[in-house]
């Protein structure tokens, strides 16, 4: 059927919402060309460069590394002022059973699970991070690594400890890497403290303080920070973004 007489035989109100339509269809094309033209190839490179950054970084990768970023999440301002650091989350690096290429990371949020790498990095601040490497005399085998990952995964499925207490009922993420690391070589991977070292004084953090505590702030509680061990003497960088 030819269109062009259908059209004409249209009473005068019909064609001009089909007028109106086609206006409109036209209009919402010429926005998602303009969109596709001056918007999408600038968010192509971005997603070009973390990609290659990120085939960069699974060539540097091994077994064991620890990688920091800055949480989004709600407390992660409040310990980035405690500690006095960027960094607020961290977890450790492993690769898939599978034998593919794949990379995770174990990490204790709600609950300690496994999160594939790129999903992780996704998550923090820009999408940065640092990874760093205990460095040893001699270096830890695959033996020693596959220690810390099973000392790691007793954790999975635990609940993320809001409250930093040193038990292992629940597990916080720089909890989980000293504790894995100490558990299966004996390093001890940045300081311990007690809560009351921290900077308290900071609204954000007071504020925090209350909200989990109240009243009774446990100051004598033994923490390990993201900072501490971000700041370790055994650990060396090996990648950042």
């Amino acid at each position: 059927m030819a269109i062009q007489p259908v059209i004409k035989n249209m009473a005068p109100e019909k064609r001009e919402r089909l007028a109106f339509t086609i206006v409109g269809v036209l209009a919402v094309l010429a926005v998602l060309w303009g969109i596709n033209v001056y918007y999408l190839p600038e968010q192509r490179l971005e997603r070009a460069k973390a990609g290659k950054a990120q085939r960069a970084l699974l060539k540097e990768l091994r077994n064991g590394d620890l990688i920091f970023q800055s949480s989004l999440s709600g407390q992660s301002k409040a310990i980035q002022l405690a500690t006095r650091s960027k960094y607020s989350h961290c977890g450790l690096v492993f690769q898939a059973d599978s034998g593919r290429r794949e990379w995770y990371v174990l990490e204790a949020v709600q609950p300690v699970k496994w999160t594939s790498l790129a999903d992780w990095i996704a998550r923090g601040e820009d999408g940065h991070y640092v990874v760093k490497r205990p460095e040893t005399e001699p270096p830890l085998d695959d033996q020693t690594l596959a220690e810390v990952r099973l000392a790691g995964e007793q954790f999975v499925g635990k609940d993320y400890d809001l409250y930093f207490d040193w038990s292992d009922e629940r597990i916080y993420c720089s909890e989980l890497i000293w504790k894995a690391y100490h558990q299966a070589t004996g390093l001890e991977l940045g300081k311990l403290q007690e809560l009351r070292e921290f900077d308290l004084s900071e609204p954000a953090v007071a504020e925090k303080l209350k909200e989990r505590y109240g009243k009774k702030i446990p100051l004598d509680e033994v923490v390990i920070s993201p900072a501490s061990i971000f700041e370790s003497p055994l650990l060396v960088t090996v990648a950042t973004r």
